[in-house]
């Protein structure tokens, strides 16, 4: 077995201090690194350039964005379903598809946009109230809203497609599983399990939260509660990490840069989502952002798209 290359990086590119900081999307075309603090239902919108930033606040939490083909502004997933982000704080949900009775219960999580500018993204489960997990794709083209995998899955999270589109990845973070699909224009086949952390040795109470794909096709997964991001290979192998010492919860990341080469990550503070915050005090930097240079070592892919809506 090769040995696995460690990266270290233990200095903030800002110090945001977000809550539950996810969901980070670079445009290339401005510059700009977009996220969000779900739990305190802000986005924000940073030049990677000069480093200024603003901040939108919701009443609703975003929990995942993406680019636009056709229209100004951002699309998103909110907790109620799919959305778009008109500027000056302003919300439009264009599907809410949950059932009604779901809704106090359960919220959507992260998702992401295919080719065709459709939108694929996942809900988090109840384990009280038993509703589970399910994976929906919304299609602009046609309105159609449907639940393409019913699971049952614990918390749905990060999700993304191979460089050739034929695979897409999805994440059941409490499960400690990333899973592989046959991707085919929309339609979804062949669940398998990519990479079971457990197996790999990876400590008990981590947990796989948001990913990206590289160039090479091959998968990083930001490890909540975990200090690091991990890079699998196409066959599901580590082969690289990238490590935190002053973060503990690692929540997702993006390729960004004039060359793609530098990789965005957010964070969460030790005491979001029920978390033990006195543990903020050995991991200060939780709830910050980071960039990791990655030039000359890996470059961003194809993973993911703008939506055509």
């Amino acid at each position: 077995m090769s040995p696995v290359s460690k990266i270290v990086v233990d200095q903030p590119l800002l110090k945001v201090g977000c809550t539950l900081g996810e969901a980070p999307i670079y445009d290339a075309s401005t510059s700009t690194l977009h996220f969000v603090d779900i739990e305190e239902s802000k986005v924000y919108h940073l030049d990677t350039t000069s480093l200024d930033y603003t901040v939108e606040q919701f009443t609703d939490p975003i929990t995942c964005l993406a680019l636009r083909k056709n229209g100004s502004g951002l699309a998103c997933v909110a907790s109620k379903g799919f959305a778009l982000l008109e500027g000056n704080s302003t919300l439009k949900y264009i599907n809410q598809p949950l059932p009604k009775n779901h809704m106090p219960h359960i919220r959507f999580n992260d998702g992401a946009c295919d080719s065709k500018g459709r939108f694929l993204a996942g809900t988090i489960h109840s384990k009280n109230k038993g509703i589970p997990g399910q994976l929906w794709r919304y299609d602009p083209a046609d309105g159609s809203c449907v639940v393409v995998d019913e699971g049952p899955f614990t918390d749905s999270n990060g999700l993304g497609w191979s460089p050739d589109e034929k695979t897409l990845y999805f994440t059941d973070s409490l499960a400690n599983i990333i899973y592989a699909y046959d991707y085919d224009d929309g339609d979804l086949s062949n669940r398998r399990v990519f990479a079971d952390a457990r197996a790999q040795g990876l400590p008990d109470q981590t947990f796989a939260d948001g990913l990206c794909i590289d160039s090479e096709g091959c998968v990083w997964s930001a490890r909540w509660d975990g200090s690091r991001i991990i890079r699998f290979t196409k066959d599901g192998r580590i082969d690289a990490e990238i490590l935190f010492p002053t973060v503990l919860r690692v929540t997702a990341c993006c390729f960004g840069g004039p060359n793609e080469d530098q990789m965005f990550v957010t964070t969460a503070h030790c005491g979001a989502i029920n978390g033990d915050a006195s543990r903020q005090t050995n991991f200060p930097d939780s709830g910050h952002l980071f960039v990791v240079n990655l030039a000359g070592k890996y470059k961003g892919g194809n993973w993911r798209y703008p939506f055509t809506g």
